[in-house]
């Protein structure tokens, strides 16, 4: 089966209009995502894959994607891609490694993101060729064989090849009790739906309690607000709604908002409100600062653990935080990576030094891949039981979806239903041409006079913030050279 053509689109979704997704440092975020189609030889079968950004800037990674696109056509999936994924000069370092685009990563940012589509498609591809979802590939491929599509490189330092092999044989004791379990109940969740810092009281309010009656026990609140004592009684808010059951828990995220020391001072102020963890409490890169904010926490409140990942852009990055036990919780995102092949190192990396992977999710189809992760993790790295191991939800934007999340309500928890479908996930045909941008009839209001835009509607109200299109800034832009050539030559006249 050849692949034939890489099929790419620039799509965003504007959730910015609601505050959904705003946090301490993304504050008006338009959840999109650059979505890839492998065509094929075979009529019958596609590969899908996207990778994951907050809008400006989805243009850039698709752009990096059309140029990689070149190194995947023509190629042979089996003899070209399967047979020698992370070997030596194997399909996934012709990405991730290729000597030239390198340079603008290497391994991190927008190539990671660009090679992370592609890869994601492959995979997708591979799991519908065999009819079945991806977690179940995955999951029931021999420790020989998984061991072979893990990417070690750099890695080696922390746990070699044989070591990781060792881990993979232990595990496949009660694997498959583990599967029917998640067969069966599937990943317990938590959500952010309630807590975007953006949010009113009154509407934190409402949604804590719509999650609590349908049925959900563990919400997390962004915090990092200009004004410290609106986190402290955002958290207060929040605890007051979630108390009202027993068996509740908080998570707080901080979104690389504070310094190192801000961070230890504001956490001996939140930790009162007792959570489980403070996500991104610093610069996502500070592994030092990290594990200093561990050490802290340790005699703050040892009950209080330090969770990031969602922007760490390479496995070496969380081997790094692993060496200094800077984390409690590893956050490991399916779009940031590279693909499978180095998300699944960092699961064999968190799973020797018994750290909790509780993936993060939200976004545009983050959800729709996690609930593959979680169960690939439990059943084939980590088999620990632990009422804190739990993965991001959220409830926007699966509507987009052929195959969307679906949870399930077993006691006081809520759950991930493990999918069924074949393949990774795949978004519907409608979607890709509503929101494809700037041409997709959800973004043409942009072109229609008689509809108001953002900033038409918000002219009285010179507070509210609102979305720029590149024509405003194109704009703003000419009336600035405009204005200066004209003084230019008004001076040198005189």
């Amino acid at each position: 089966m050849i692949i034939t053509d890489v099929l790419s689109y620039d799509l965003r979704f504007p959730t910015s209009k609601f505050a959904d997704g705003s946090d301490a440092v993304h504050k008006d975020p338009d959840y999109s995502c650059v979505y890839v189609v492998l065509k094929t030889s075979n009529p019958n079968l596609e590969g899908y894959g996207y990778t994951f950004t907050l809008g400006r800037g989805n243009e850039v990674v698709l752009a990096c994607v059309k140029s990689l696109s070149a190194f995947v056509i023509g190629k042979d999936f089996e003899r070209d891609i399967l047979t020698n994924m992370v070997g030596e000069g194997g399909f996934y370092y012709q990405l991730t490694q290729e000597s030239q685009m390198r340079w603008i990563g290497p391994e991190k940012g927008v190539i990671a993101l660009a090679c992370g589509a592609i890869l994601n498609a492959v995979w997708d591809l591979w799991a519908r060729q065999k009819e079945v979802p991806l977690w179940q590939m995955i999951v029931d491929m021999k420790p020989e064989e998984l061991i072979e599509l893990i990417d070690f490189k750099h890695i080696t330092d922390f746990i070699t090849k044989e070591e990781g092999l060792k881990l993979l044989k232990n595990m496949e004791k009660g694997k498959s009790d583990r599967v029917s379990k998640m067969q069966r109940i599937g990943a317990p969740v938590y959500t952010t739906s309630a807590g975007w810092l953006g949010y009113p009281e009154d509407k934190m309010r409402a949604l804590c309690r719509e999650y609590l009656g349908d049925g959900y026990r563990y919400f997390k609140m962004k915090v990092g607000s200009k004004n410290f004592a609106e986190d402290v009684n955002r958290a207060r808010v929040i605890r007051e709604e979630i108390d009202k059951y027993p068996n509740t828990y908080l998570m707080m995220d901080a979104n690389q908002k504070w310094d190192v020391d801000e961070a230890i001072a504001n956490m001996e102020k939140l930790a009162q409100f007792n959570p489980l963890w403070i996500e991104e409490p610093t610069n996502c890169d500070d592994i030092i600062g990290h594990a200093k904010i561990a050490r802290a926490l340790e005699k703050i409140n040892k009950n209080v653990g330090v969770a990031t990942g969602e922007a760490c852009h390479s496995k070496v990055m969380f081997k790094q935080l692993l060496q200094q036990n800077a984390i409690r919780y590893c956050q490991v995102d399916s779009c940031r990576l590279s693909g499978l092949s180095e998300l699944l190192a960092v699961l064999l990396m968190a799973a020797k030094n018994k750290v909790k992977v509780c993936p993060h999710a939200g976004g545009i189809g983050l959800c729709e891949y996690v609930r593959h992760i979680a169960v690939i993790d439990y059943c084939v790295f980590n088999d620990e039981e632990s009422f804190d191991r739990v993965v991001e939800s959220t409830t926007h934007l699966h509507e987009h979806f052929i195959d969307p999340v679906v949870y399930r309500t077993i006691g006081s928890r809520k759950y991930y239903v493990s999918p069924l479908a074949s393949g990774y996930a795949k978004m519907k045909e409608q979607s890709i041409a509503d929101f494809e941008y700037p041409n997709g009839k959800e973004w043409k209001i942009v072109e229609n006079p008689k509809k108001k835009s953002c900033c038409q509607k918000n002219k009285k109200n010179s507070n509210k913030k609102c979305n720029w299109s590149y024509c405003d800034l194109g704009l703003i832009v000419g009336s600035f050279a405009f204005g200066y050539a004209a003084y230019t030559i008004l001076v040198t006249q005189k």
